[in-house]
């Protein structure tokens, strides 16, 4: 008898354990899965196929939702170049999200303001860059001309929006040395 009921709590813990195993394991799958239809997701609106970078950019929060805001990225880096984050170079940024068309409560406008609040992790300059490198090598002179142009003219704005006196200060050495580094994510 008391075989019995000892082999009843065997195989009762054996089995917990193993109910207990195998949701972990269909756990570490679900999560895998999701990863991997969000690379694919990624992977096709950005026309990417550098697996690391799709990786390094998940590993980021750059999702489908939010790939907007990585085409914002440098405004956030100009803005934090000298270290602090004026509150004109904040609505400057805010207002760069909203003229390319991302919408206030939507996950990239909420992205791209937490790098208003905190500077942006320096993996993402690094990932923006490998991204922009990827892209340029995509697209016709022109469309490079104007892709750079574009973030490069948004990116300056913020720079002069922190103003210093009177709002007649030039760029600061800083921001300066930022646009070049920009600058030459596109092969310039």
């Amino acid at each position: 008898m008391a075989d019995n009921v000892l082999e009843s709590r065997r195989i009762a813990l054996e089995e917990s354990f193993f109910r207990k195993e195998n949701e972990r394991l269909r756990e570490r799958m679900r999560i895998a899965r999701e990863r991997e239809a969000a690379r694919q997701a990624l992977a096709s609106e950005l026309g990417l196929r550098d697996e690391a970078l799709l990786d390094r950019l998940l590993d980021l929060g750059i999702r489908i939702d939010t790939v907007e805001a990585l085409a914002l990225a440098p405004l956030a880096f100009i803005a934090w170049a000298d270290g602090t984050m004026e509150p004109h170079e904040h609505d400057a940024v805010m207002r760069g999200a909203e003229g390319s068309g991302i919408a206030p409560g939507s996950p990239g406008y909420a992205l791209l303001e937490t790098w208003t609040k905190q500077p942006p992790p320096a993996e993402l300059m690094e990932s923006w860059r490998a991204y922009i490198q990827a892209l340029v090598g995509e697209l016709s002179t022109e469309q490079r001309a104007a892709l750079e142009e574009r973030i490069l003219g948004r990116a300056h704005a913020v720079a002069k929006a922190a103003g210093g006196f009177l709002g007649l200060a030039a760029v600061s050495k800083e921001e300066e040395a930022m646009l070049a580094e920009l600058k030459r994510a596109f092969g310039d």
